[in-house]
């Protein structure tokens, strides 16, 4: 008990709605303390106020994490993971959507808190591949839109300047599915403008410190930031915070999300477009009319721009420097001043980039957006700008305090109002607080027919002249009287002096305080009007980013509607996202700023009650003092906590409330802590509502332990009947085993003592039959000796007679065995032209080596033809046919200066497949080719010879004539009666046909070949094939051979002789009937 008193007095330490007394000083010097101790987080029941620190603090470790994951909310220290851990476990376990609402002025810690949230909820999710990547995407969308849409102010160093509304969906296990971002008018107009001390946004700097040196020549940037205008030509250095890092981290996120390569790439060009666009400078000069008219300065920047966009120059040229007008039916070209100029290159850049933002938030929506049909919970986590009051408050400041005063009706509604109209609706008695409803201002605001806004639209629509003196002059007539407006005109009126409220500003008394509003540039703001020409050249551009941006540039789909303005659209989107609030349980975070310098820990107790005023805190408090911290609907109450009483559990079957008021009378709670309405059940405090958690989780542990007992029985029960069925079934099956192993042993001792008993037997006859055995051989062994001693005795003087023979028979054997053992060593290698054999080491063996050696050379020559392929074996089988015939024969053979035996058989020398014109010469012949060379026919009638082509096939000889490529002669092998050649070195030879056949009435053909013996080699392997007979073949010498010719025989005679200088013969006629031929 004292354990649950001392952990209630620490937490009420951090609850306002303990503080006794409650006064404005209590509560400040209380966020004081707790602040000077490092403690930031306070509550007011279930809100949590978060003080800046502008530092660091130890206390987002994961045993942070660990610690708050699952508690109960009021059972340890304030802390943002506690809000953050309750909404989750709401939107889990009870299925109810959530949304956390982060509001505070700008500098605050917004953005920070909204980061810690994300992050714990990320951190207690379940793990698993697919949902650590959801998870990651989601946190990574964080630092990049902080780089685009975040930039230093004179307040804050990363101050949101749009505002960010995600939902974050998850599954019903409370596993994220992935999300949606929504974003709220982004603060263009500092792309073009920013007070001095503050800077442009984050992505413009960190391009230029992070960007290689290759990707800033990519994209045509120079890395000093003094080079820019949007810059204010200004240092880019702000202290504790790298630009250069910053980039490589929001390029790394890109990646996680899911950009390409070729979208950052896009998206970084088009960045840079915008930067350089504040350097395109212009110059005045004078028309021949005498009007105005502006031009480029210096082209280089703008050549530079359209070459990253690819865009024709002098169409971004005419685009800036000059506007189309419609006049009736005709376009007309007005050129433009050079302030008209500087606007519209002004608010192309703020167009670009604002729809460049709007595109990357629908990029990462794609992203990590859930797919159609899952079942989803949703969590909302809003980070939008806090409530600014500047030196000088313009458009942008009016419409940032109007969405402020939304969230704070929200929660004035759902946390003030919504509170007591309950408890009226309910039926429950309590003191009403008096508090400040802001529903005045925001109708003074955002009313469609007499409201701020709507008047600021009628304006931007009136045709004539239109400015800001004729808005605020309206202004002043509609609002005279409300006591939240007021101008110099009004305080006039009454007779007030102000010098603080000058002619051209009217002041509105918002919830957080007065602020100043100046309307110069109001009308501007809100048209935020793009000329027509601007929009046509971008969507002109060869760059897909960028014409994707401006659609409305496509000149097939000109609208001549004017777009709506950005005060309607604002509006809108507001109007959309309390819808959005309104459908899901809220969870407040408060965001105070200690201080206005930003340094660490520096509590400034003036400015903090300031905040703690228009906050609305001490309202807040009141009500949760003077109200009830807790309620819920009896029947979710009873489902809870029905085990708490032996009446309720296990099931009730009264009403709902009969069975809650059963159920707190057992638990015997003071009854001022507790009040019964028509539907819930309230509990003033949240030490009650802890004891009832302490007392549910401690008797949950008991059912938990009960079922664990009841089932650990039932486990017992039935494994012991398991176990003793199995016990009888082994003890039955071991008893048989027993006594099958004791029949056995019995048996192998039966048999043992059988078969000693035979062995015993078996030893006695075995050591009778031995020593019989014994006597008989030594008997044989003595009568062997007696015979031997008498036989040697018989046949000594024999005995020297056939030793010589015997040890000459073993010397015999012994020298041939050592002779064909070193042969085996010795063999010669197994080349077929290697004919080299060791020599007999003795003169008996030299036949038997002969015959080795013999028979080795046919091995060898065997293993060779072996391994020969068909067309090798086909060529060396012609080679040892010609071998057969010529060799010793005739000395072309072997001693010419090439030798036939060297020369590979060709077969076809005369290319016809490569020359067309003899391709016919085969066609003649009908059959396969077989050889076919130019030859000599020898003219038998003056010894002239002439060339012909020979074409041997296996079932002709032709001879054609080689100019004209025609047949001379075609004749049949079977027509071939036998060859005629001379012994020696020449190629002449003599074709003797048969006197019966076709072509022999022509006589014998006298033929000169360069390729004799594989010509005759070949017609006398072909006739083999075809006839299977011989070619007769007639070598002769000097005496020469006999020739038929049809005017009758003639003899050839051959007559070697030393004129001859080569191996061609020479023919000469000797009268009519003899012919000499003279070979070398």
């Amino acid at each position: 008990m004292e354990a649950t008193t001392s952990l209630l007095d620490a937490a009420a330490v951090g609850d306002l709605v303990l503080l006794d007394p409650l006064t404005e000083e209590s509560l400040l010097h209380t966020l004081q303390e707790r602040f000077r101790h490092s403690d930031i987080y306070t509550y007011i029941g279930n809100v949590v106020i978060s003080v800046n620190p502008y530092q660091s603090l130890p206390i987002y470790t994961p045993e942070k994490v660990q610690e708050y994951h699952n508690c109960n909310f009021f059972a340890v220290k304030p802390h943002i993971y506690a809000i953050a851990d309750d909404a989750y476990r709401s939107l889990r376990d009870r299925d109810r959507d959530q949304c956390i609402l982060i509001t505070g002025e700008s500098g605050a810690g917004k953005t920070e808190a909204s980061k810690l949230v994300m992050s714990y909820v990320a951190a207690v999710c379940s793990k698993g591949e697919e949902v650590d990547k959801v998870k990651e995407q989601l946190l990574q969308s964080n630092p990049v839109l902080e780089a685009f849409g975040n930039a230093k102010t004179i307040r804050n160093d990363n101050s949101s300047r749009f505002g960010k509304y995600m939902d974050v969906e998850f599954d019903f296990k409370g596993e994220p599915l992935g999300g949606v971002i929504s974003n709220y008018l982004l603060e263009k107009s500092r792309i073009v403008r920013h007070v001095k001390g503050e800077r442009n946004f984050h992505i413009f700097y960190q391009l230029l410190a992070g960007g290689s040196a290759q990707l800033l020549q990519q994209l045509k940037l120079h890395q000093d930031c003094r080079h820019y205008g949007y810059l204010n030509r200004e240092s880019s250095g702000l202290p504790g915070m790298d630009d250069a890092a910053n980039f490589r981290a929001m390029q790394d996120a890109m990646r996680v999300i899911g950009f390409s390569p070729a979208e950052v790439t896009a998206l970084l060009e088009v960045t840079a477009v915008v930067l350089k666009l504040g350097n395109v400078q212009l110059s005045s000069s004078f028309q021949a009319s005498g009007m105005e008219a502006c031009s480029i300065a210096e082209t280089q920047e703008l050549q530079e721009i359209c070459q990253l966009i690819g865009l024709d120059p002098s169409i971004l040229e005419q685009a800036l420097c000059s506007r189309t007008v419609k006049a009736r039916d005709e376009m007309v070209r007005t050129t433009l001043s050079v302030p008209q100029g500087y606007y519209g290159r002004d608010a192309l850049a703020k167009n670009i980039y604002s729809r460049l933002f709007d595109w990357l938030v629908n990029r990462i929506n794609t992203s990590i957006q859930v797919k159609p049909g899952k079942q989803r919970k949703v969590m909302g986590v809003l980070d939008i700008y806090g409530f600014e009051i500047f030196q000088d408050n313009g458009f942008e400041q009016f419409i940032i305090n109007y969405c402020n005063e939304k969230l704070q009706q929200i929660f004035i509604l759902m946390t003030l109002k919504e509170e007591q109209e309950e408890y009226i609706r309910e039926g429950i008695q309590w003191t009403p607080v008096e508090f400040f409803d802001n529903s005045i201002i925001c109708n003074l605001i955002e009313n469609s027919k007499c409201g701020i806004l709507a008047m600021l639209d009628e304006e931007c629509l009136r045709p004539g002249v239109v400015n800001e003196d004729t808005f605020l002059t309206k202004l002043n007539q509609l609002f005279a009287t409300h006591k939240h407006y007021e101008s110099k005109e009004t305080q006039n009126a009454q007779h007030v002096m102000d010098a603080s409220l000058p002619s051209q500003c009217f002041r509105i008394h918002h919830y957080a305080g007065k602020v100043t509003y100046n309307v110069t540039g109001f009308i501007e703001k809100n048209n935020d009007l793009l000329f027509r020409d601007l929009s046509q050249a971008m969507w002109a551009s060869q760059h897909a980013l960028l014409h994707s941006l401006f659609p409305e540039g496509d000149p097939q789909k000109v609208s001549l509607k004017l777009p709506p303005t950005a005060s309607f659209q604002f509006k809108a989107s507001v109007a959309t996202l309390m819808k959005n609030l309104y459908s899901k349980n809220p969870n407040y975070i408060r965001c105070i700023k200690p201080n206005e310098t930003k340094t660490a820990m520096l509590f400034t107790p003036e400015l903090v009650l300031a905040q703690i005023r228009y906050l609305g805190l001490m309202e807040n408090v009141r009500v949760r003092r003077a109200g009830y911290a807790f309620r819920q609907l009896y029947d979710s109450f009873l489902e809870r906590y029905k085990m708490l009483s032996p009446r309720t559990w296990p099931r009730w079957t009264g009403s709902h409330r009969e069975g809650t008021e059963v159920l707190l009378a057992d638990l015997a709670f003071p009854p001022e802590e507790l009040a019964f309405g028509h539907t819930k059940i309230f509990i003033r405090s949240p030490r009650t509502l802890f004891d009832l958690e302490r007392r549910r989780q401690e008797r949950v542990a008991e059912l938990a332990t009960l079922i664990q007992k009841i089932f650990r029985g039932w486990r017992c029960r039935t494994q012991y009947q398991l176990m003793r069925k199995s016990q009888i079934i082994i003890s039955a099956w071991f008893r048989g085993h027993m006594e099958k192993n004791k029949y056995k042993q019995m048996k192998r001792s039966a048999l043992i003592i059988q078969a000693y008993a035979r062995g015993w037997k078996s030893r006695r006859l075995l050591r009778e039959l031995k020593s019989q055995c014994h006597r008989h051989t030594a008997a044989t062994t003595i009568a062997a000796y007696w015979r031997g001693y008498k036989a040697r005795r018989a046949y000594r003087r024999y005995f020297r007679s056939g030793a010589s023979t015997r040890l000459a028979n073993f010397i015999y054997r012994r020298l041939v065995q050592k002779f064909l053992v070193g042969l085996a060593r010795n063999l010669p290698p197994l080349l077929v032209l290697d004919r080299t054999w060791p020599p007999a080491p003795y003169k008996f063996l030299a036949d038997a080596n002969q015959e080795l050696r013999s028979i080795f050379y046919r091995w060898k020559c065997k293993k060779y033809r072996e391994q020969l392929t068909p067309q090798r074996r086909a060529l060396l089988q012609a080679k040892l046919h010609a071998s057969e015939l010529f060799k010793d024969k005739k000395a072309l053979y072997s001693i010419s200066p090439v030798p036939s035996l060297q020369q590979p058989f060709q077969g076809e020398y005369l290319g016809l497949t490569q020359n067309p014109k003899y391709q016919k010469l085969h066609a003649v012949a009908k059959d396969k080719l077989v050889m076919a060379d130019t030859v000599r026919k020898v003219n038998r009638a003056n010894g002239k010879a002439v060339p012909r082509l020979l074409l041997l096939t296996t079932e002709h000889l032709v001879l054609a004539d080689p100019k004209a490529a025609q047949p001379k002669t075609v004749l049949s092998l079977g027509d071939i009666h036998s060859i005629s050649v001379t012994r020696f070195s020449d190629g002449f030879l003599a074709l003797h046909l048969k006197e019966t056949s076709t072509g022999g009435a022509k006589g014998d053909f006298l033929l000169i070949s360069d390729h004799l013996i594989e010509l005759v080699t070949r017609l006398h392997q072909t006739l083999m094939d075809a006839t299977a007979q011989a070619l007769p073949l007639h070598i002769t010498d000097q005496y020469g051979f006999s020739t038929r010719f049809p005017k009758g025989a003639m003899a050839i005679t051959v007559v070697e002789s030393d004129k001859v200088g080569s191996n061609i013969p020479v023919c000469k006629k000797r009268g009519s009937n003899k012919m000499e031929v003279l070979v070398h």
